[in-house]
């Protein structure tokens, strides 16, 4: 004993007689009108003077900590219920309180400017959600609640994230993602509880920004990724030009800027930051700065929505999201937690060539792929996209999709919750046979004709193909093939597509090959 109380006192005169002296603090994501996750033991951390005695109690609820040699304390509180509103109550030599707290359910809601992207209009996305005005009058659910992650890019993981919670009111669900809102508007109506997002976004991001440096080393094919990063780094690092010319750019638009404010005009866009550390494209930048100071968080599951950065990469996009998902698991240690995502929206020019080059298939193919992955599940979107604009505007059905997923394989509630997926296929003849499941209420479509069905033979050329519904299954066929070989569906930045199911929901694209795809 006496040798923990040396080690301790030891620590404070290492640290310094700031820390020593410091008040009792919680970790950043935990603040007012926060949520915490029912039917778990959810951890409460913070910061204190080191071996301080801490006791954290809700309701009747208590627990009690030592804090550590480097002043951090962490308890688990067990048995929350839903209810509320209760205060989180936090002694030591000081005391805080963090009241409006309620219990509920707790989702992490992440990826780029699709998830990023807010309910109300914001200058850098050019729009809001479909019907704007009025979902934001009739936006009054205090009960759903968000904590907003400051934008932060860094090579060195942080304990701490700017951030707070924020009321769900018609006052403050402009700024709410939009997704999420949806998602969590979905869950909230069906389950009558309390539901709390953390949304942590950041536009134009890639899949490996969002990863552990561990994570991605832990795989061959990422190397490519860690070592053009390291590249970039040396050669900003030795190129001062580069450095100089991005201060006069900022000089100039802060100049830019303040006559646009003055004159009513919309903000210009800020000059691009050549540093590499701040670039959301860069492996491991974001899950250092916005995803590791949320951990351990209790939470039910995940939320992503993200892809189109990963076009140059998406034939590897299936184990970057497998990789990606594994490694939140193991940061948050709560097991193989739901983790839910959207499937690409149809964007650009309608296709008029059969299964031609895509960078949008691949990505969306990867994502398909990515369910093989256990507890996960995916929201088709390739319905409801918009040609000219990459960000849906409609994201109250992407938000009600992503809430039937979580309905059916989260909370067991009986309801479909997918369209049609490829299951596998029989050559018959001159046609091939597709069988789907996900069936529900029977194969139909959306439009007068079957579309979006293209067929190759061994020269691997596709061709558009006679398609219709027989039973449960679609078969295929063409004229110009004698011998099919293959079948791809939706394959296209914006395919022709109308295969649904019974209950309206629509088929994800796919492949029957495993053909190499351009890149």
């Amino acid at each position: 004993m006496r040798g923990k109380t040396l080690a301790v006192l030891v620590a404070c005169c290492l640290i310094g007689p700031g820390l020593a002296q410091a008040e009792v603090r919680l970790a950043s994501p935990f603040g007012d009108h926060m949520v915490l996750q029912q039917g778990m033991a959810v951890p409460v951390w913070g910061q204190a003077r080191p071996g301080e005695q801490i006791s954290v109690s809700l309701g009747s609820i208590r627990k009690d900590a030592t804090a550590g040699w480097d002043g951090r304390w962490q308890v688990r509180l067990s048995g929350l219920k839903t209810g509320g509103p209760y205060e989180l109550i936090v002694k030591g030599d000081s005391s805080l309180t963090i009241k409006d707290v309620y219990v509920g359910e707790v989702w992490l809601c992440s990826g780029q400017s699709n998830m990023d992207m807010t309910v109300a209009r914001e200058d850098r996305y050019w729009c809001g959600v479909m019907n704007e005005e009025q979902e934001v009058k009739a936006a009054d659910y205090p009960l759903i609640r968000e904590f907003r992650v400051k934008l932060t890019m860094t090579d060195e993981p942080q304990t701490e994230v700017v951030g707070q919670w924020s009321v769900c009111s018609p006052a403050t669900v402009g700024k709410f993602s939009a997704t999420a809102y949806f998602f969590a508007r979905e869950i909230h109506k069906k389950l009558g509880v309390p539901v709390g997002l953390l949304t942590s976004t950041y536009g134009a991001s890639t899949a490996q920004a969002w990863m552990s440096p561990k994570a991605l080393s832990s795989d061959p094919l990422f190397v490519p990724l860690i070592e053009a990063y390291v590249a970039a780094r040396k050669n900003y690092d030795q190129d001062e030009t580069v450095k100089q010319k991005y201060q006069q750019d900022l000089i100039a638009w802060e100049a830019a800027r303040e006559q646009a404010k003055a004159e009513g005009q919309p903000t210009p866009r800020r000059p691009k930051d050549p540093n590499p550390h701040q670039d959301q494209h860069n492996p491991s930048v974001l899950y250092n700065g916005m995803i590791a100071p949320l951990v351990p968080y209790g939470i039910r599951g995940a939320l992503w929505y993200q892809g189109e950065s990963n076009y140059p990469t998406g034939h590897i996009y299936a184990p970057l999201m497998r990789t990606l998902i594994e490694n939140w698991r193991q940061a948050w240690r709560q097991g193989e937690f739901p983790f839910l995502f959207v499937q690409l929206a149809n964007h650009q020019k309608p296709a008029t060539e059969p299964a031609g080059k895509s960078e949008m298939a691949p990505v969306r193919d990867g994502q398909l792929k990515t369910l093989r992955v256990r507890h996960t599940g995916m929201a088709v979107a390739i319905d409801i996209g918009d040609a000219e604009n990459i960000h849906p505007k409609n994201k109250q059905e992407i938000g009600r999709r992503l809430g039937l997923v979580a309905q059916a394989l989260v909370y067991r509630k009986p309801v479909p919750y997918s369209g049609p997926l490829y299951r596998g296929m029989r050559i018959r003849g001159s046609a091939i046979q597709l069988l789907f499941r996900h069936t529900e209420g029977g194969l139909s479509c959306k439009a007068d004709k079957l579309t979006g069905f293209a067929v190759a033979g061994e020269d691997r050329q596709f061709v558009w193909a006679d398609a219709k519904i027989e039973g449960q299954s679609v078969v295929v066929s063409s004229p110009q093939i004698v011998r099919p070989l293959a079948v791809r569906y939706g394959w296209a930045d914006n395919p022709p597509v109308c295969l649904c199911n019974g209950v309206g929901l629509p088929a994800s694209p796919f492949r029957t090959d495993d053909w190499d795809l351009p890149r």
